[in-house]
């Protein structure tokens, strides 16, 4: 049986004049990292507060680490990270100060919080800045603070508003890294951002919503694909070359031109092999022959263009 570290149904939250969630239902596996996406407006901050017992929804149930929300709040935060998408440190506090406040505040037993400061200081790689004052702090570096002030009680669940807003390229990749390796470690991460490009590194599900509605939640990682998008880029042009494969049951040529296209193709790799032989056997010059991957962007564009046919 799947175990869920989050799951959500029926949630209603109207603001003044205003719906921000409409019946809103999930359930989200544990030890997965969920991309939480969609236009501005959507919901999603309303709905991350609710998930975290910020905000108290109108209708319907919330539970997190089997913790009712609505009933536990204060058990929910104990068990939850939380980085909203405007936090705030405090300017005087040294980094070291900042970690402990947040270490006490979440209910880490006080024999291990010195310990749990040194480590997440570590994984930020901010243990040279532990005697730093957060208001001399660069941009990045302060970013790197207020994800460690969520997940230096070690919870189950860490929520993530926009965590990689204004920072560096760089910077970027390091959040990336440290998600993904929180994730090894078992926590269950659910993060909304508007960089997809950031999020296709170490998302494992896809999450839309649109008018605070969900309109899609599924897996990107499925291990069972019907179909597989295969590449294929030839060494010189050829016209019409994609009518080699197009003969070839099961094949269908999503995109072409004279150097390359996109074929989709069942998942099979004796298929797939038989299909490269027809090629080279054409006197085809291939040059590429690789499994395409779809990303979160295209994933979330075709997503949002079946929506608006419906």
């Amino acid at each position: 049986m799947t175990a869920h570290a989050i799951v959500v149904e029926g949630v209603r939250f109207d603001y003044p004049g205003v719906r921000a969630l409409d019946n809103v239902s999930f359930a989200i596996v544990q030890g997965s990292v969920t991309a939480l996406v969609g236009p501005n407006g959507a919901g999603k901050t309303t709905l991350l507060r609710c998930i975290a017992a910020l905000e108290r929804p109108m209708l319907g149930s919330i539970h997190v680490a089997g913790i009712d929300v609505l009933e536990e709040p204060r058990a929910c935060h104990r068990r939850v990270g939380y980085l909203s998408d405007a936090y705030g440190l405090y300017e005087t506090l040294t980094v070291r100060q900042c970690l402990t406040y947040a270490a006490w505040a979440n209910g880490t037993p006080a024999t291990a919080v010195p310990q749990h400061v040194e480590q997440t200081a570590v994984r930020l790689d901010m243990a040279e800045k532990l005697a730093a004052r957060a208001g001399t702090l660069s941009r990045g570096q302060r970013q790197r603070v207020a994800i460690g002030q969520a997940i230096i009680h070690a919870p189950e669940v860490l929520i993530l508003d926009e965590p990689a807003s204004g920072l560096d390229p760089e910077s970027r990749h390091g959040l990336a890294s440290l998600f993904a390796q929180l994730r090894r470690e078992g926590m269950t991460i659910l993060v909304s951002s508007h960089i997809l490009a950031e999020l296709d590194e170490y998302s494992t599900d896809m999450l839309v919503m649109r008018d605070g509605t969900v309109i899609e939640h599924r897996s990107l990682t499925s291990t069972t694909p019907v179909d597989t998008r295969l590449r294929v880029e030839l060494a010189v042009p050829v016209p019409r070359w994609h009518e080699q494969a197009s003969v070839l049951a099961g094949v269908r040529v999503i995109e072409a031109d004279e150097r390359t296209g996109t074929l989709l193709v069942r998942s099979d790799p004796h298929q797939h092999a038989e299909l490269l032989k027809r090629l080279i056997n054409a006197g085809l010059p291939v040059a590429g022959f690789h499994a395409e991957r779809e990303n979160l962007q295209d994933s979330y564009l075709r997503t949002v263009r079946q929506e608006n046919h419906s």
